[in-house]
């Protein structure tokens, strides 16, 4: 639901390139160390579970927003020959990572050659800037994650799945935000629920991937974010006087 002005979007193979909504502001994702290992030692790669053949080349990233990330690790396997060959998130979050370079996940790509990872990592880098955690203005958050994905990659279709090229809503929020918003957001479009993501993730959160025509998808995100709004606007919103006690 949010993009950087004057990149096209054959470029973003997918990723939908819209402006941020009115009433909410973006925090972008920062990646935070980025390497590349050009010929990976054999005994590490049995241990990742590595196809030899495929995978001898690696390239490994850190980052602040670890579904930020994910998205751009999908998007990042339509544009090289590449695999996501490990994506896990830390648990509690950034602010309590391990190290000053940890952040909030880390994720691995792995390809035959070199230059199919340098490519991958520089399309990921690219795609990042596509994707971020939202709060509403004037708050102070909650942050969460409302983004409509146009045609999936290698990476999430997987995760989802879905076949690859389908059109996918990545929803993440707070616990009970993501609960409200998922219902929203499946009652307000002809989506389904592909995968739920229940609270508490590692960093405790949860959320949903929704699937649909890209039109449909779209309506969804937004139905989320408006659920999510609502919370914000009246938390306790819910809270009413039972009708035996009302006079």
């Amino acid at each position: 639901m949010r993009g950087v002005a004057g990149i096209p979007e054959p470029r973003l193979l997918g990723l939908r390139v819209e402006p941020t909504p009115p009433g909410l502001v973006p925090i972008p994702p920062t990646l935070l160390a980025v390497r590349q290992i050009p010929n990976c030692d054999p005994s590490l790669a049995a241990a990742l579970g590595l196809d030899p053949d495929r995978h001898r080349s690696l390239g490994l990233l850190t980052c602040d927003a670890d579904d930020a990330l994910y998205v751009a690790l999908d998007h990042c396997t339509k544009a090289a020959e590449v695999d996501v060959v490990f994506g896990h998130s830390f648990y509690a979050g950034a602010a309590h990572a391990s190290g000053p370079l940890s952040g909030e996940v880390l994720g691995v790509v792995a390809g035959e050659h070199p230059d199919h990872v340098e490519e991958a990592l520089w399309a990921l880098r690219e795609g990042l800037r596509e994707v971020a955690f939202c709060r509403f203005e004037g708050t102070d958050g909650p942050a969460f994650l409302a983004h409509s994905i146009g045609e999936l990659g290698r990476y999430l279709s997987v995760e989802a799945g879905l076949p690859e090229g389908s059109a996918m809503a990545y929803l993440i929020a707070p616990p009970l935000e993501s609960m409200v918003g998922i219902d929203a957001a499946l009652k307000a479009a002809d989506v389904r629920l592909a995968k739920h993501i229940p609270p508490p993730s590692e960093t405790n959160f949860g959320g949903a991937f929704l699937a649909g025509e890209l039109a449909e998808v779209e309506a969804a995100t937004v139905a989320f974010v408006e659920a999510i709004r609502e919370v914000v606007r009246s938390p306790l919103g819910g809270l009413r006087r039972p009708m035996r006690l009302r006079r």
